[in-house]
């Protein structure tokens, strides 16, 4: 196997270039460093009075050289969008600002006028070919060739990020300006760590012309600046110079990226390049922008259902292995027997199963001494799961076997024996095209240079196997689950189980689909209908209106519960998003909406500092939501009500909590409390479907967590849920 290396000083040297920082900016644009709070100029670009015709050494406020620009800064100043864009006419100029710790940051640029209708009209066009697309190699292309159009760049490449960011050209329009670059690989030191994260952070960056001179930033007072100045965030922000001189080599001399972003993750790049010095507005830039985050989301989409498809098809593999063990004397044999169909859920070519006193194959395999020595060394890992596409690198050197494995996926049986089931894939020889050579590194002057040719460069790729899915991976955990949790103990009642599923989601969709289209429009109507007949009839006497009143309330209540239904109902088939999770972020946000709730009372919510989670942040703040909603609802009897949210991390999970002093309950009802429709309190004292809690256990157990609670009546409860932690990977973008 070949692997990109380079001494640890040369990668350190070049990771650690502070690239955000580099106190000066390119010409095409000023910019100005002001106080937040007054508004004073603090900092500037030496050429800021030939673009605004302010004078850095005589005015030291905004107000009187740019009034219309100081007026919209002191609006914008109390919001909390991240960016503000505003029109100076009479300058002829366009200012973007933003904040950088306790300053704003506003660069100027020249307007460039273009036809605004005409740029609406050629993104909607987009929009309706984008969406002819059926697949994700059009979208790619479609959004390259639209690009390309639209900016006037002579090459447009997208440029998509693999596990080791390495980056490939899955898609490119050119001119013929530049050479093409279509199929090429681009080792991760292209784009060091620090460079990925400002395309994270800051989605668009152009440079104009890589010869450009920096034009550097100055105090106020012309003294230098006493402090670093965070340009992260900067449109204009100086590049390296090691990135210039990459530039140059590559024969650009002028480039645009824009950072396509999936699911919150820098997926890859749509990199623009000239061979000429050239630019674009900013006007034209935002229009990339949208067109890129619109190919993003396109992205997310074909993917989530390329393996929402694959997972159904899956789904039926595995009901067919669970069916043939629930009738089978050994279940291992049996499961070996349905040779296809324990191969197809997770791709492989072989499968293996070790229990105490033998092995059994299916496939293609390695020796069983040699499977004997895996499971041994898997087992001495203390893991349950274990999956790789290059044993040659992950396993002990005396164990890996690249002819018959070159990936493994393995599960374990047991917590106690050495019994896994464990698939194997064999090597695919693969021929990668780099641009340049890839090892190579330019050494002088005691720094690396980036390298000087981008010829094709083309590298045998050996001891590898196609990676594994997250959809095989899902497929190999579950069959893990039914095993030890289901067949092992419950093999006769699991075919009846199998079809009782199947009738109950088909009743479950039938019903779903009942609720709402049937019932939620006439719950609309009765309320809509009552209100007219309310200010319709002026006569009514104080009985009748009060019985209007309580059918629009017990309407309104209805379509509550049955949007509380909906939401339980398809929580069990709503896919799981998981990342790392700020529950301070969260908690924040759901008492900010809270907010209504506590008008009027005296309130005491302490939040201790809690710390980070992992799971589908849309869910878990429902789950907060839910909890919090609860204690500020159950408190409302107590003169001073008093909440308190804590969390606290261990081992192998992070355990949450919320507490009150409110209505509390009797502990010997606790079983009842995450049940649907338990409610512990008369709905006449306190609103609400009963459905709550019930959802903030479905949501916690899809993520594989607990929830308890505990309570005395008239003093108050206490909830809690239970998280597992996040399993360190090796390649996270920070």
């Amino acid at each position: 196997m070949h692997v990109l290396t380079a001494s640890a000083a040369d990668l350190d040297s070049c990771a650690s270039e502070p690239i955000h920082i580099p106190g000066a900016i390119q010409p095409h644009g000023a910019l100005l460093v002001l106080d937040m709070h007054t508004r004073a100029v603090l900092q500037a670009s030496q050429n800021l009075l030939s673009f605004t015709g302010l004078d850095l050494a005589a005015d030291g406020v905004l107000a009187a050289s740019l009034p219309d620009l100081d007026s919209a800064l002191a609006a914008w100043s109390p919001e909390r969008s991240p960016s503000l864009q505003v029109r100076l006419e009479e300058q002829a100029l366009v200012a973007i600002a933003h904040r950088s710790d306790a300053v704003f940051i506003v660069e100027f640029e020249r307007i460039e006028r273009s036809g605004a209708d005409s740029l609406v009209s050629r993104l909607g066009s987009f929009a309706q070919l984008l969406s002819g697309e059926t697949d994700i190699v059009g979208s790619l292309q479609a959004c390259a060739t639209f690009v390309a159009e639209l900016t006037g760049f002579d090459r447009v490449l997208v440029y998509r990020f693999d596990a080791e960011w390495n980056g490939h050209v899955v898609a490119e329009a050119n001119n013929g300006g530049l050479p093409s670059y279509l199929d090429l690989r681009f080792p991760s030191g292209d784009i060091p760590a620090q460079a990925r994260h400002l395309y994270t952070i800051n989605r668009v960056r152009m440079i104009p012309d890589a010869s450009y001179q920096p034009v550097p930033i100055v105090r106020a007072d012309g003294q230098q600046p006493r402090a670093h100045l965070d340009l992260s965030l900067s449109q204009l922000r100086s590049v390296s110079p090691v990135h210039l001189e990459y530039m140059r080599n590559m024969g650009t001399a002028a480039s645009m990226s824009v950072s396509v972003i999936v699911d919150g993750a820098l997926w890859g790049l749509v990199s623009c390049h000239s061979a000429a010095p050239h630019g674009v507005s900013i006007s034209v830039r935002d229009a990339c922008d949208f067109v890129v985050q619109s190919l993003a989301m396109r992205i997310s989409a074909l993917e989530r259902a390329e393996a929402a498809a694959e997972s159904v098809e899956l789904a039926e593999v595995h009901s067919r292995l669970l069916t043939r063990m629930s009738q089978a004397q050994s279940w291992h044999v049996d499961l070996l027997a349905a040779q296809d169909d324990l191969l197809q859920l997770v791709g492989a070519e072989g499968a293996a199963i070790r229990t105490d006193d033998q092995i059994v194959t299916a496939g293609r395999v390695p020796e069983r001494a040699h499977i004997a020595e895996i499971t041994d060394w898997l087992k001495s890992r203390g893991e349950e799961f274990f999956h790789s596409s290059c044993l040659a690198a992950d396993l002990p050197q005396d164990l890996s076997s690249p002819i018959a494995a070159a990936g493994m996926l393995a599960i374990s049986l047991s917590g106690l024996h050495s019994n896994w089931l464990v698939w194997f894939r064999p090597e695919i020889v693969r021929t990668v095209k780099w641009g340049g050579d890839p090892h190579k590194l330019v050494r002088e002057a005691g720094r690396i240079h980036p390298r000087k040719s981008f010829d094709t460069w083309r590298e045998q790729v050996r001891d590898q196997s196609a990676p594994w899915t997250q959809s095989q991976i899902g497929a190999a955990r579950n069959l893990r689950g039914a095993i030890v949790g289901i067949v092992l103990r419950k093999a006769e009642e699991l075919a009846q189980l199998t079809g009782e599923l199947q009738r109950s989601n088909k009743e479950l969709e039938a019903f779903s689909y009942s609720v709402s289209h049937d019932l939620r429009a006439p719950f609309r109507h009765i309320v809509g209908f009552a209100e007219l007949l309310r200010s319709r009839e002026t006569t009514l006497d104080e009985k009748s209106l009060h019985y209007l009143q309580t059918i629009s309330d017990a309407a309104v209540a209805a379509g509550k519960l049955v949007d509380d239904l909906l939401n339980f109902s398809q929580l069990g088939r709503t896919a799981l998003s998981k990342k790392p999770v700020d529950m301070n972020k969260l908690v924040l946000e759901v008492l900010r909406s809270l907010k209504a709730e506590q008008e009027g009372r005296d309130i005491d919510i302490q939040v201790a500092d809690l710390p980070p989670g992992f799971g589908d942040a849309t869910l878990l703040r429902q789950v907060w939501y839910n909890l919090l909603e609860n204690a500020v609802k159950y408190t409302r009897p107590r003169r001073r009500a008093e909440i308190v949210v804590g969390g606290q991390s261990f081992s192998d999970q992070t355990v949450y909590s919320v507490s009150d002093n409110g209505v509390g309950f009797d502990m010997q009802y606790v079983s009842k409390v995450f049940g649907v429709f338990q409610r512990l309190q008369r709905a006449e004292d306190f609103e609400g479907t009963g459905i709550g809690l019930a959802l903030v256990r479905r949501i916690i157990e899809r993520h594989d967590g607990t929830v308890s609670a505990s309570g005395e009546v008239d003093k108050g409860a206490s909830f809690s849920f239970a998280l597992p932690l996040e399993k360190q990977k090796d390649d996270i973008l920070a």
